[in-house]
């Protein structure tokens, strides 16, 4: 009787094509093995291919010796090892910031962090199209929410100069890869903004830690804006194949989150063996720092083709490839029949993307080699187009 309201709701989802399943697979990273026949997985953020890396696997496994299974308490009781603290030194250094603080996801990275920089009397100007984490953190602040148009510098000098006699702190906040679209924000424009009116800036580098800049250090630090990037955030879970969130950030944010942060402090600490995987992918990054400009190379590669044959794949410049379809149920019958011929590509639909833009999204991983992306793409047009 109490649970009547719940099957309306998955009706509905069912009659517009966006009821979910989570499918299982038998393994991870960009190729997998499905009933003996080698599948291409282009729906995977493992992006430098380290899931399955040796080393990686190795630094895991001597965390695991050493420290057994789980940190067994939050950080500021007794969950906090050495481990823990190497690592945020090392992502502070790679970063380019005096300081960095790990949480236990990329969604509890934001989470923690947004609401701890505004509160109810301050303004938070977001792109509109920030991940879901950051709408959600920016709720919970309890902040002014202000949106700007997708990539818009000039409508956030609008926005901004719109807000200009506010009172209280002003927080931006975007993205510099777009996990949906594959563009890239146009961060030094935001970051002179951010400077003229006094805001804070949090930039959420999930998909360009790794991929974009020195050692993969992102495209805060390719830019070397730094100074005028309050926060940078990153993801353990894609380029670094491994799970958790972190963000690089100044010596007094970090004190600040570390008294102030409920996502931080409530919560038991990332387990060891996930802590010495990111130590380990880290160590892979410093000693082969050509890893991102291979992965964009091919990616300029896979896109051209497409975009030569007519698919729409947007404003991508990244590794994420988007073909918008517009169709729910259309994108999931591409999906449907890619699979049947070896290749894994998600058909990603309303709300994670805006109504009448579902669409397929493609990840290039390094363990596409360039055959397999030329077979690929052949057969993804043929399936778009008839």
């Amino acid at each position: 009787m109490r649970e009547q309201w719940i099957q309306p709701i998955l009706d509905e989802a069912a009659k517009n094509g966006l009821e979910r399943t989570a499918g299982v697979y038998p393994d991870t990273g960009g190729k997998i093995v499905i009933d003996g026949k080698t599948v291409l997985n282009f729906s995977s953020n493992d992006y430098l291919d380290l899931s399955h890396h040796r080393h990686v696997m190795d630094r895991s496994r001597e965390a695991l010796d050493q420290y057994g299974i789980g940190s067994t308490a939050s950080r500021l009781v007794t969950g906090t090892l050495p481990i823990h603290e190497e690592l945020e030194a090392r992502l502070a250094a790679e970063k380019g910031y005096p300081a960095a603080l790990i949480f236990g996801t990329g969604y509890m990275a934001n989470a923690g962090t947004i609401p701890a920089l505004a509160g109810r009397d301050d303004l938070i100007f977001a792109d509109k199209l920030v991940h879901a984490s950051m709408i959600d953190a920016c709720k919970l602040s309890g902040a002014k929410l202000v949106r700007f148009t997708h990539n818009d510098a000039s409508a956030l000098e609008q926005r901004l100069e719109q807000y200009a006699g506010a009172a209280g702190r002003k927080l931006i906040i975007t993205e510099s890869v777009f996990s949906m679209d594959g563009d890239i924000a146009p961060l030094q424009e935001i970051a002179a903004l951010a400077e003229q009116h006094d805001a804070m800036l949090m930039v959420d580098e999930a998909h360009s830690t790794g991929t974009f800049g020195p050692n993969g250090a992102g495209l805060i630090r390719e830019y070397g804006i730094e100074k005028s990037v309050t926060v940078s955030m990153g993801t353990i879970s894609k380029a670094l194949a491994g799970f958790g969130g972190f963000i690089a950030c100044s010596e007094n944010i970090r004190r600040l989150l570390v008294n102030s942060s409920r996502a931080f402090i409530y919560t038991t600490a990332p387990p060891p063996a996930v802590i010495g995987a990111a130590l380990g992918a880290m160590d892979v990054l410093e000693a082969s720092p050509n890893l991102g400009n291979i992965l964009q190379a091919n990616s300029n590669y896979f896109r051209t083709m497409l975009h030569d044959a007519g698919l729409d794949t947007m404003q991508s410049e990244s590794q994420i490839i988007p073909i918008v379809i517009g169709d729910n149920e259309t994108a999931l019958a591409i999906s449907q029949r890619l699979r049947k011929e070896g290749i894994i590509a998600a058909a990603i639909r309303p709300p994670t993307v805006p109504a009448g833009s579902a669409r397929l999204r493609l990840s290039i991983t390094l363990a596409h080699h360039v055959d397999d992306l030329e077979r690929a793409a052949k057969r993804i047009i043929s399936a778009v187009k008839n």
